[in-house]
């Protein structure tokens, strides 16, 4: 362990030497008081001397006051401090768009000219992060930079190799190609099916094809500004009708209903389905199983996102809000002070400041191997061996002293910058993933009335909802017709449905008021 501080220590100040040598003294800091919760209690991350804050300092002038809350007790922490606004920390780790966070908005500053000024910030108003934005707004206003997730994250992955043995060799880019590849899987054989869908999450699979074809998100907003649900979109009647003649070929279990999720992954492990729609990263899982347990040693699965439609557009469910949580900047920094910080964030959100804060810093934290994979212990140190392994639990041991829970000030507004350079791991499918969650996110569809209330909604809604997936999953299986369909729509309409429709208008034109 000794040896192991001495190597760590050298390659520290080796990096200082490296990174700042011939620089000019700096001027004195400009210090933000930060609250985060902590994962690491036991951990004494904020401390002087430790180098990933000494290098926040040095990069951006910026040096941060951190306060952790113990994740556990974070919410009632949080609590007490909006009680005092005069003595926030500048910036706070807000958990989610909540009601705490609408009714405090006020003791937070507006961001929204910033979030949206590609010029001066080109992270935080990356094109990337745009509508995600705007799904967080209160009254139109931005008061946070969201905290990412992976977006959109949904889309279709399929067998290639089953693919090729049906003729599909290409890649579908189309919606009319994709048509092309599930009807080929479909006459595979007699005792397998193209689509692998479950009965107790119809929702997933329904959404990624009927947005697809350009059916809203749930809900949409028509030119008028008048909220109306995703039924009434002709492309979602066109979406359920895809998956009808799907299953009218046989391309689906014809006892889809009676099967859960539980079987998801068994059912393509054991061939009896080739394709899916549901969050990508199931690919990559998928293909390493494989690897693991079959022996398999090609590529085996293709991962879709963003299929165009005839006119060429594309349009994505998102399978998520694409944010868990933000970082408010409070009115206790100076609004004169206010660009200062948001450059701060936006270096934040840059590929330095998203590998300090998720990674560290490199030969200190993590180290690049000679096949340009990210690890979090040397090359020399790989191996299962006893003794190896022994020095692999040192060095992730040591790091979380050196990281303690600094990436929960990590936003990622533009996507995930850092696994396209230096992937985790060497998996082709994990750096797609990766790449598309960046590059399709603008064509997400978002939900617009998913930070609206409806009274209506609230009381019934789960009833409603209830009704139409219902009827959504007897027309796909032709238990009933178009007609019929047709009819439940009417019932929710009568049930309560044109209520909502009218409670989300009404709140939807008042948040979006100029």
């Amino acid at each position: 362990m000794k040896k192991l501080l001495a190597l760590v220590l050298a390659a520290i100040m080796a990096l200082s030497v490296m990174s700042f040598a011939g620089a000019e003294a700096a001027e004195e800091p400009f210090v933000l008081s930060v609250m985060l919760p902590d994962f690491y209690t036991d951990v004494e991350f904020v401390r002087e001397g430790n180098p990933l804050l000494d290098y926040i300092q040095e990069q951006t002038g910026v040096k941060l006051d951190i306060q952790l809350q113990a994740n556990s007790s974070y919410g009632d922490i949080l609590a007490t401090t909006l009680a005092t606004p005069e003595s926030m920390p500048n910036l706070i780790s807000f958990p989610g768009r909540d009601n705490t966070f609408v009714q405090n908005v006020n003791a937070f500053w507006d961001l929204t000219p910033y979030v949206f000024d590609t010029a001066t910030y080109p992270w935080l108003a990356n094109e990337a992060g745009l509508n995600i934005h705007k799904a967080t707004a209160v009254n139109g206003k931005v008061y946070g930079v969201f905290r990412s997730r992976a977006f959109p994250r949904a889309g279709i992955y399929y067998r290639s190799d089953i693919a090729a043995k049906v003729g599909i060799t290409k890649e579908p880019e189309t919606i009319e190609e994709l048509t092309a590849l599930a009807e080929a899987l479909a006459g595979y054989s007699e005792d397998t099916y193209a689509l692998n869908m479950v009965g107790n999450y119809t929702a997933g699979t329904i959404n990624v094809i009927t947005v697809a074809m350009g059916a809203p998100n749930t809900w949409g907003v028509d030119e008028n500004g008048n909220v109306y649900p995703a039924h009434e979109s002709p492309a979602y009647l066109e979406g359920l009708k895809w998956l009808r003649h799907l299953y009218e070929i046989g391309g689906i279990d014809p006892n889809f209903v009676t099967v859960t999720s539980s079987d998801w992954d068994n059912i393509e492990r054991t061939g009896k389905a080739f394709m899916r729609f549901d969050c990508n990263d199931n690919a990559h899982r998928q293909q390493e199983w494989f690897e693991k347990n079959e022996g398999v040693t090609e590529q085996i699965f293709e991962e879709l996102i963003g299929l165009k439609k005839a006119d060429g557009s594309i349009t994505c469910w998102p399978q998520n809000a694409g944010y868990a949580g933000l970082v408010v900047v409070t009115k206790t920094v100076k609004e004169e002070d206010l660009p200062k910080v948001m450059k701060f964030l936006d270096w934040c959100n840059s590929y330095d400041g998203q590998m300090l804060l998720n990674a560290g810093l490199e030969n200190v934290t993590y180290w690049i191997w000679a096949d340009g994979t990210r690890h979090v212990y040397p090359e020399d140190v790989a191996g299962d061996s006893e003794e190896m392994v022994a020095k692999q639990k040192e060095y992730t041991d040591r790091n979380v002293t050196l990281q303690g829970s600094i990436n929960q000030l990590t936003m990622g507004v533009p996507g995930d910058l850092t696994s396209s350079k230096y992937p985790t791991a060497s998996s082709p499918l994990r750096d797609e993933y990766a790449a598309n969650n960046i590059e399709f996110a603008k064509y997400a569809v978002l939900n617009p009335c998913a930070t609206l209330t409806s009274e209506t909604y609230t009381a019934f809604g789960s009833t409603l909802d209830t009704l139409l997936s219902d009827a959504a999953v007897q027309f796909i299986s032709c238990v009933i017709d178009e007609d019929e369909l047709k009819s439940v729509w009417e019932q929710w309409s009568e049930e309560g449905g044109e209520q909502i429709k009218a409670e989300y208008t009404a709140a939807y034109q008042a948040a979006n008021a100029q």
